[in-house]
């Protein structure tokens, strides 16, 4: 897919994964097919992690056994936690992406991954090697980059310091920067992804917001104006993280992104007729609560 001016990643990983009840292994093939048809550039659409942790997503290889894939010019993410998530996405030649969640929090990092931060380090260090020997790239989700709710010391410059740290030491090259409790505000998401481009200009930033109905337009604005050209969002606003769980906050909105692109003019590969028809989609497999 040639490169759009701003990308959108659709996420039914992370809308699907705190869930308290089960989608079938048929829905989410027919969901993530209705979505490889839209024009997404990446699609996040499952996890090898333990599935004990997200049960919700013990299916994801058979999933990507039976998905659409060849047909589209969407590329696929899968998210992992450990060497051994890495090695499982490297058998799927349709994963361009594996996405590692790298917590500048230490309780949320043993929390999510029950590895240190320095620990981490070293995993995500494994991860490169073994993505790069599957041919695949490694997305680092720098979660926590907008706030901390454990009381831990925390404040912009460590979220751009990792960020460069993780660019420069390991050489990623893309790091979205996750609002995992939905506490980020306009000032430091304006702030944090300018100084963070500015401090690693070869990397590719996104903003992964977890927003509510009445801060989504002006987060999203902050990001934009800010340089920010890859949005993560989710159909809806469905899910948010089941680690950092609070009911009020989900993940951005894909419809009020795609609305927002178009008044400023941003060319996207979004083709509304199969939105639509990947919205009604949606609509049938997720429960309203």
């Amino acid at each position: 897919m040639t490169g759009s001016a701003t990308k959108i990643i659709e996420c039914p990983r992370d809308a699907m994964q705190g869930l308290d009840y089960f989608i079938s292994t048929e829905n989410k093939i027919k969901y993530i097919n209705s979505l490889l048809k839209v024009g997404f550039d990446v699609l996040d659409c499952g996890s090898f992690v333990s599935p004990k942790a997200v049960p919700m997503l013990a299916d994801t290889a058979d999933v990507m056994d039976a998905i659409d894939w060849e047909d589209s010019d969407t590329q696929l993410l899968t998210i992992i936690a450990n060497e051994k998530g890495a090695v499982e996405a490297g058998k799927f030649p349709q994963i361009q992406y594996v996405g590692y969640p790298f917590s500048i929090s230490e309780k949320f990092q043993l929390r999510n991954t029950n590895h240190t931060i320095e620990q981490s380090l070293v995993t995500l260090k494994n991860i490169q090697q073994i993505a790069h020997d599957n041919g695949q790239h490694v997305v680092v989700y720098l979660s926590m980059g907008f706030g901390n709710p454990y009381g831990e010391e925390w404040n912009p410059q460590l979220s751009i310091d990792w960020s460069r740290r993780i660019a420069a030491d390991l050489g990623v090259k893309i790091i979205s920067l996750s609002d995992t409790i939905g506490v980020a505000t306009p000032d430091n998401i304006r702030h944090i992804i300018a100084e963070s481009i500015k401090a690693s200009p070869k990397v590719e930033f996104g903003a992964h917001l977890h927003t509510r109905p009445d801060n989504y337009l002006a987060n999203i604005t902050a990001a934009y104006e800010a340089g920010c050209r890859r949005f993560d969002g989710a159909i809806k606003g469905f899910g948010g993280c089941p680690f950092a769980a609070d009911a009020l906050t989900g993940n951005l909105p894909t419809e009020h992104l795609i609305t927002f692109l178009k008044e400023k003019e941003q060319h996207t590969h979004i083709k509304q007729a199969e939105f639509h028809k990947a919205f009604a989609v949606a609509g049938e497999i997720f429960m309203p609560h």
